[in-house]
């Protein structure tokens, strides 16, 4: 990115003009993004409905990727630059390890996320912004992280779990009722699919999961053994024991009254 902004820095997505225009941008929007961390380390995930205005841009796009082994970044906001953004992320950090022979500390992977948000401050401010979420395995404090972002890079840490996007406002009302500390990794998957499932019954730009099309929501976990993308399998097998169970409490799960 240093390079590029000596050399080409109309290259970088927030140094791009853009033709005026009247009234809002309309470009296809990814939404809802949430993260639980559980007892061996943390899960992202994502729904996989992209929006533009009152129209679904596309059904399946890809919201959750790699950054490297042991991180994860999960994109709302305008899907094209939030792609671009990612995958200049990830070359950086690859960089960074091939010129130093040791990856980036999360912390630092954290911060140089936060500065990459923030030269897309320009776009922000014309409609295209890019709010990622970004989760890791920290093999330093052996434990998963959650850090969030606001348009101008500011960034936040979170303790427990997270949402951002659209639908994350009831996203996050579900997990504060189901999320334990002490959750096995199957457990924290069910719960942040749960979590979406009741962001779309309230969200219209959030997808829940598509039976009829066997279209699921993305979910990662991270852990001391790395990055690791659930099977279409086990996703499938637990959205189906979700979408069952609220065949009978269309509500989803009760939280105890006490």
């Amino acid at each position: 990115m240093d390079f590029m902004s000596t050399h080409a820095p109309e290259q970088l997505p927030g140094n791009r003009s853009l033709p005026p225009v009247e009234g809002a941008v309309q470009a296809p929007h990814g939404t809802t993004i949430v993260a639980a961390t559980f007892a061996g380390g943390v899960v992202l995930a994502g729904d996989r409905r992209a929006t533009m205005g009152n129209v679904i841009a596309q059904r399946d796009v890809e919201k959750v990727f790699p950054a490297d082994e042991y991180s994860a970044v999960g994109i709302a906001g305008t899907a094209g630059l939030a792609v671009e953004m990612v995958k200049l992320f990830q070359l950086e950090l690859e960089h960074f390890e091939k010129v130093e022979g040791s990856t980036l500390s999360l912390e630092g992977k954290a911060n140089r996320l936060s500065t990459m948000i923030r030269s897309n401050l320009g776009m922000a401010l014309q409609g295209l912004a890019v709010v990622p979420m970004f989760a890791g395995y920290d093999v330093d404090r052996d434990r998963g992280r959650i850090f969030s972002y606001d348009v101008t890079g500011g960034r936040s840490e979170e303790y427990g779990f997270a949402g951002v996007g659209s639908g994350s406002v009831f996203a996050r009302g579900a997990l504060k009722k189901l999320y334990r500390e002490e959750m096995t990794e199957e457990q924290a998957a069910t719960v942040v699919l749960q979590a979406l499932y009741d962001a779309a019954d309230d969200d219209s730009a959030t997808g829940g999961p598509d039976m009829t099309r066997r279209i699921y929501p993305i979910v990662a976990t991270i852990t001391q053994d790395g990055y690791r993308r659930l099977g279409e399998d086990e996703v499938s097998g637990l959205a189906q024991a979700v979408y069952d169970g609220r065949l009978q409490q269309p509500n989803g799960p009760q939280a105890p009254a006490s």
